[in-house]
C-alpha cells in the first residue's frame, strides 16, 4: 500500500519555497532574534552559507565545465548578458532614485544585476520549450562559478559604501565564507561527489534550510535595525514595476541579441532562459556577506525578481514549445491533406 504524499497544487502560480521564503520573513518579523539568540543565528547563518558553497563546489563537475567551453560563444553570450548588460541596466536605474526607490532598494536592485544566473531553473525552462538542455547546463554552472568571483569584485567596484563599507575585511570574509568552501568542495569532490549523487533530494533540503536560516538571520537583524520602516507599500509597488521592465529588457535583448550573433532556435532559447534570469541560492548568501545588517533589504529585490521570473518564464517557455510544435505541424498536415486520385 503506498503512502500519499503532499502535493503543491499545479494551480497556485506562487512557488512553494517562495511561500516559504515569505513565512521565514513573517517569522522574522514577529519573533526576529536579539541578544544572544541573534549570536547564535548570525554564526549558525556563517556555517550555512560556508556548507552551502561547499556543496556548490563539491557538485560541479570539472570535466563537465571544461568539455563544455567548445560551445564558447554561447557562454560567453550569457556571461555577457549576466555580469555585463544586467549591470549596465542596473546602473541605468540610478535616475530613480530617489522619486521611486529608495537608496537601500537601489542598492539591492543593484545588487540583484550582479548576482549569477540560475542553474535548475534554467534547465527545467530550456528543456520545456525545447532548447538546447546541455548549454543550458553548462551556461548555468559556468555562471555560477564566474559569479563567485565577479560579483564580490563588481558589488565593490559598483555599490562602494553601499555593499557594508567594502573593504579589506569585507574581502576577507567573502575569500573565507565563500570561496575556500568552494575550493575544498572542488578538492573533495573525487571521494564525496558519488555520496552526495546518491542523497540529492535529501541534500536539497539542506540547502533550502540553509537559505531559510540565512534569510531569517537577515531579516532578524534588519527588524532590529528598524531598516523596515524605511519601506512603504508605493515603494514596493515602484520596485515590482522596475523589476518588470527590467525582465522585459532581458528577455528582449538575450533572444533577439542571440539572433543578431547567428545562434540557432535551440541555443537562442538556453541563452534567453540562462541570460536573464538570476540565482536566489546564490544570491542571498553573498548578499549577507556583502550587506550585513542591511542585508534584508538588499535581498528583497532579489527575492521578489526570483518568483517573477519563475511565473514570466513558466509561460514562455510553454509558449516556445507550442511554437516549435506549430513549426513542425505543416508538414505532417500536408501529407494528411494530399489528395487521392
Amino acid at each position: 500500500m503506498s503512502r500519499r504524499t503532499m502535493q503543491w497544487p499545479s494551480w497556485l502560480p506562487v512557488d512553494p519555497y517562495i511561500m516559504a521564503l515569505l513565512g521565514t520573513v513573517a517569522l522574522a518579523a514577529l519573533l526576529p532574534a536579539s541578544g544572544r539568540a541573534a549570536d547564535v543565528a548570525g554564526g549558525a547563518s556563517t556555517g550555512a552559507v560556508a556548507l552551502l558553497f561547499f556543496l556548490y563546489g563539491a557538485r560541479l563537475s570539472t570535466r563537465e565545465a571544461l568539455d563544455g567551453l567548445r560551445h564558447w560563444r554561447l557562454h560567453a553570450t550569457v556571461l555577457a548578458a549576466t555580469f555585463l548588460v544586467f549591470p549596465l541596466l542596473g546602473l541605468a536605474a540610478r535616475g530613480l532614485e530617489p522619486l521611486v526607490l529608495t537608496p537601500q532598494l537601489y542598492s539591492g536592485l543593484l545588487f540583484l544585476c550582479l548576482v549569477p544566473s540560475t542553474i535548475q531553473s534554467s534547465i527545467a525552462f530550456t528543456s520545456i520549450a525545447r532548447g538546447n538542455v546541455p548549454a543550458a547546463i553548462c551556461a548555468g554552472s559556468f555562471s555560477s562559478l564566474a559569479g563567485i568571483l565577479l560579483t564580490p569584485l563588481l558589488a565593490a567596484l559598483l555599490l562602494g559604501g553601499g555593499a557594508g563599507g567594502f573593504s579589506a575585511d569585507s574581502l576577507l570574509r567573502i575569500v573565507l565564507q565563500l570561496l575556500v568552501p568552494f575550493l575544498a568542495g572542488q578538492l573533495l569532490r573525487r571521494w564525496v561527489g558519488g555520496l552526495l549523487a546518491r542523497h540529492r533530494k535529501a541534500l536539497g533540503h539542506v540547502d533550502r534550510g540553509s537559505i531559510l536560516l540565512v534569510v531569517y538571520t537577515a531579516f532578524s537583524e534588519g527588524m532590529v535595525a528598524g531598516v523596515w520602516h524605511q519601506v512603504t507599500p508605493l515603494r514596493l509597488g515602484g520596485l515590482l514595476l522596475v523589476e518588470a521592465a527590467l525582465m522585459a529588457a532581458m528577455l528582449g535583448v538575450t533572444w533577439y541579441g542571440a539572433k543578431r550573433l547567428g545562434f540557432g532556435r535551440a541555443d537562442r532559447i538556453a541563452i534567453q532562459f540562462a541570460g536573464s534570469k538570476k540565482s536566489l541560492a546564490a544570491g542571498l548568501p553573498m548578499a549577507t556577506v556583502l550587506f550585513g545588517a542591511q542585508a534584508s533589504l538588499a535581498v528583497l529585490p532579489l527575492m521578489l525578481f526570483h518568483q517573477m521570473q519563475l511565473m514570466v518564464c513558466a509561460v514562455l517557455a510553454k509558449q516556445r514549445a507550442r511554437e516549435a510544435a506549430e513549426a513542425a505541424e505543416p508538414v505532417g498536415a500536408a501529407r494528411e491533406r494530399v489528395p487521392v486520385a
